[in-house]
């Protein structure tokens, strides 16, 4: 009884330090200098309110939402959280926080400033929030905590385990179990600071490999916690303000095969379950129906359900940052009107996340509810065309084009979800492949820079365009072609994909649902072929040349030996006759 009151007066002392800390700000916005500060926000309807904090001196600015409550039913177009990463809202968006976000968000500046917007829309409600920051230096040895963890099972703490943690941390354990596997999670000692809605410290644990993933859970004070993964994944997050400290956590974890798998393409989704894993919940495979109970698996060893992402009863959520899909597998006695076993259901979910980044090279020279989760990619590939009719890709390399010629270029997504449309964002060139400072811009923000650029509407899963070729001054070699492609949900009202053209200022409260980007080629001019082809001929005719040239010198070389042989032969006769001659005539002394 004296520890729950002890925790009460906690809880109360941490409500007055954070409607304190907030004293003296502006309830709707304001402009932060302090190296931390913690903040609680009330905001009615039709609220628009900006802060922006100022960072010091190579230190980075660490925002904490650990607790936000919108209007119910509220969507992420109307009622948001927007932070960007810079003085401004014109800034570049680092990320939004809605109703449905699934996570605790923790964002990090990587300018001198951040900026954070709240938006609500009509309804009257009463919104709350609680954020805090703080400045701390990226690398240091006061951020040296959480890591990597492999293997069927093992353990971590918090830092300085059993004595208080330290403040202002913000620690990620990633746990990585074996293909195939689920990761049990169990807390056997746990006492953080306590309080409302677990907004000072807390523990988050997240079912997948980043703080991305689904939230399992958030807690705080005194408890032994246990969780369960989906898959062969989890992450851990501790993170700590700066009031009371305690002695934190020890936890340890264990693997166990995983009874289902859940496998994401571009174009379907599969799902396995073992048999042995039904019996024990007492139904077999003819018990089993997904949305569309008319979608029947393939029974062999295992259970297997595979079809498009767009069937079988699938139900598609734009998400903003990502585009999910969700089957269910309802498991209920065939023909059977009532039941006493419990409902048991299996949701399998594929996120296709916006993180994924395709390249290709293009030049121009010159319940008993089991969850189940995967990521996924959408296959995006670029080429070009002959014509505007698109019918025919080049499939050869290099691709040699004239000077100012007119190049049809083609975005493709492969996918069997026939809502799904393709936007050429931006495209962007460049003489070096790693982007440096020297680029030009064909395409910025879905607006055309190029005066040669000619986008063509929406087709299908298909984005296209049309530029002239060109190349770049001062002697560069090579141009090369960077696309960003956003993919939208056509169903979507007021996404990127249709809203087209729009100015840098807005587009930093716009973000994409998903993207990725994309590198073509290569293309050569073809000038640049016939100065090939005429120096490698040139190289030919030398070639050929030198033979004859070597063959009429070596002959040379032997007539001038030869004839300096015979001189130096007449020179020896002449010069032996000689002598001869002079012995014969030469007059004997007189011995008288």
């Amino acid at each position: 009884m004296q520890l729950l009151r002890q925790f009460l007066l906690l809880d109360i002392l941490a409500s007055c330090f954070c409607g304190c800390c907030s004293t003296g700000v502006p309830r709707c916005g304001a402009s932060l200098h302090e190296p931390n500060k913690a903040l609680r926000i009330e905001l009615n309807a039709n609220a628009n309110c900006t802060w922006q904090i100022q960072r010091n001196a190579n230190q980075t600015i660490r925002l904490v939402f650990s607790h936000f409550k919108f209007a119910p039913s509220s969507s992420c177009e109307t009622e948001s959280i927007k932070v960007f990463d810079g003085p401004s809202t014109a800034s570049p968006l680092l990320g939004q926080v809605c109703d449905d976000t699934d996570a605790v968000p923790v964002l990090e500046s990587s300018s001198d400033s951040l900026t954070f917007l709240i938006t609500t829309n009509s309804v009257p409600f009463t919104r709350n929030f609680f954020v805090y920051y703080y400045f701390f230096s990226p690398g240091s040895r006061t951020e040296n905590c959480g890591g990597e963890l492999t293997g069927l099972n093992g353990t971590f703490t918090s830092p300085n385990y059993p004595a208080p943690y330290p403040h202002f941390r913000y620690c990620v354990w990633h746990i990585q179990a074996p293909k195939n596997s689920k990761i049990n999670l169990e807390f056997q000692d746990f006492f953080l600071e306590l309080d409302r809605n677990c907004q000072l410290d807390f523990t988050a644990v997240y079912d997948g490999p980043s703080t991305g993933s689904g939230l399992l859970g958030k807690v705080c004070g005194r408890a032994q916690p246990t969780f369960e993964s989906s898959s062969n994944m989890m992450t851990v997050v501790l993170s700590t303000d700066d009031t009371n400290s305690y002695r934190g956590f020890s936890a340890q974890y264990s693997t166990a095969p995983l009874p289902a798998t859940l496998t994401c393409s571009s174009d379907s989704m599969t799902i396995v379950l073992s048999k042995s894993y039904l019996a024990s919940l007492g139904f077999r495979e003819a018990h089993l129906q997904l949305n569309d109970p008319s979608c029947r698996p393939v029974v062999t060893d295992s259970v297997i359900f595979s079809f498009p992402l767009a069937s079988c009863g699938t139900i598609k959520k734009d998400e903003g940052h990502s585009i999910t899909y969700t089957n269910t597998i309802s498991l209920a006695p065939a023909g059977s009107t009532i039941t006493r076993q419990k409902n048991t259901e299996i949701i399998a979910q594929c996120r296709m996340s916006n993180n994924e980044t395709l390249e290709l090279i293009y030049i121009t020279t010159n319940n008993a509810i089991q969850k189940l989760s995967a990521g996924g990619r959408y296959n995006v590939s670029m080429a070009f065309y002959e014509s505007d009719q698109f019918s025919k890709p080049i499939q050869y390399s290099p691709y040699y084009v004239d000077l100012n010629q007119t190049l049809f270029a083609e975005a493709t997504l492969h996918s069997t979800d026939p809502n799904l449309q393709v936007f050429i964002d931006t495209c962007t060139a460049s003489p070096q492949p790693g982007f440096g400072s020297l680029t030009y811009d064909l395409i910025r923000s879905g607006c055309n820079k190029d005066d040669t650029v000619v986008t063509y509407p929406a087709f299908e899963n298909h984005g296209r365009f049309k530029f002239r070729a060109f190349r770049f001054l001062r002697s560069f070699p090579s141009v090369y072609l960077q696309c960003d492609i956003v993919i939208c949900d056509s169903n979507t009202t007021n996404s990127r994909c249709a809203r087209g053209c729009i100015s840098r200022q807005k587009r930093a409260i716009s973000p994409y649902t998903w993207k990725t980007n994309t590198v073509v080629g290569p293309i050569r001019l073809k000038r640049d072929l016939r100065a090939a082809e005429h120096s490698e001929s040139l190289t030919e005719v030398e070639a050929e040349k030198t033979p004859n040239l070597q063959q009429y010198n070596f002959y040379t070389l032997a007539f001038v030996v030869l004839v300096s042989n015979i001189l130096i032969v007449v020179a020896v006769i002449l010069k032996h006759h000689k002598h001869q001659v002079g012995y014969s005539y030469q007059n004997g002394q007189s011995s008288f």
